[in-house]
């Protein structure tokens, strides 16, 4: 049987690495606009702020969802197999 939490722990990690590229190229983008003089240091550094924790929230929320989602597999799995348990029972008898 195919070990879902796996599943779920890659697909978690690639939303966390899809955020944090997501969050240098944000910082990127800032840089250039602050280069160009199309913003001053000072928003540069705020925005840059904003978005490091706006990378960080997203990042705990998605780990919550995964954490949850994680247990839901792992409950449904384990009704599975007592159900079969109980089904290979009832075949015996």
């Amino acid at each position: 049987m195919p070990d879902f939490g796996e599943g779920l722990r890659k697909v978690f990690l690639a939303g966390v690495g899809a955020l944090a590229t997501t969050a240098e190229k944000g910082q990127e983008l800032v840089n250039k606009l602050v280069e160009r003089g199309e913003l001053t240091v000072d928003q540069g550094k705020k925005l840059n702020s904003e978005l490091a924790h706006k990378a960080g929230t997203a990042k705990d929320s998605i780990k919550e969802q995964a954490q949850a989602a994680t247990q839901t597999v792992r409950d449904a799995a384990a009704g599975l197999k007592a159900q079969a348990t109980a089904d290979a029972a009832d075949d015996a008898e």
